[in-house]
């Protein structure tokens, strides 16, 4: 008996449109993350290691922009992220990629009364290991910075159909900056592939947003590009709290 194999999403062939607008919009983007770094002290990055974040991270080294890019190991990070982990400190030398984990105390305590997987049992439960795992590391990597950086898109889902440029993270106290909320995904896609910039083996393996292992799958060819986050959730849940704060 023949098992049906659904199509999953690819990484996007790039029309020769956006090809030719790829230089201008990446002065641009130039411009803006020099226009951060000259306005604040300590502006840092906060990577995912996501295509979008390694278009950012290739600009800040390549343009010698003072801005700290820095990473989240949740602990439950797929082979494929923890190997592109090393893979871009090979790749940029004169990149230091800071690392921030999860307070070990707070993950057993959390898998202790609630269970190694316990996100899977309500949005709830779901969000409490996201503070665990993501935001309380992020505001420890956050205390001495005056703004920050994300590689959010308007295009990436319905919660970010507003994105601005510039916005104020009101429980930090800084602002926050997302350089490149008006890219396409094939904008995205068209540096990553013209520049050869180290990328997550998961993308060709259908996975178009890459977070912790149990909390993604790959989707197929007709579905949202963040229908594998989260899966299990309501659509206008599928936010981990990292961005949630800013107005």
């Amino acid at each position: 008996m023949l098992m049906f194999k659904p199509n999953l999403w690819q990484i996007p062939t790039i029309p020769h449109d956006v090809q030719q607008q790829l230089a201008h919009k990446s002065e641009i983007l130039i411009e803006r993350l020099k226009q951060i770094a000259e306005r604040h002290q300590a502006a840092k990055f906060a990577s995912s290691l996501a295509v979008e974040d390694m278009l950012i991270t290739d600009l800040i080294v390549k343009c010698g922009i003072r801005i700290e890019v820095f990473t989240l190991n949740t602990g439950r990070l797929n082979p494929e992220t923890l190997a592109l982990l090393e893979q871009v400190e090979q790749h940029y030398p004169t990149l230091t990629l800071q690392r921030y984990f999860p307070q070990a105390a707070a993950v057993q305590a959390y898998v202790h009364t609630q269970g190694k997987n316990a996100f899977y049992d309500g949005v709830e439960q779901r969000q409490q290991c996201c503070f665990i795992r993501k935001v309380e590391p992020l505001n420890r990597a956050l205390q001495a910075a005056d703004a920050w950086l994300s590689g959010q898109r308007r295009e990436q889902s319905l919660t970010r159909t507003e994105l601005p440029f510039s916005e104020r993270d009101q429980a930090r106290r800084i602002a926050k900056y997302n350089p490149i909320f008006d890219w396409s995904e094939r904008d995205v896609w068209a540096y990553i592939l013209r520049h050869q910039v180290p990328y997550n083996r998961l993308y060709q393996q259908g996975y178009p947003s890459i977070g912790c292992e149990p909390c993604t799958r790959a989707v197929k060819v007709d579905e949202d590009i963040r229908a594998g986050r989260w899966w299990w959730e309501n659509k206008d849940s599928k936010e981990c709290g990292l961005h949630t704060q800013s107005v």
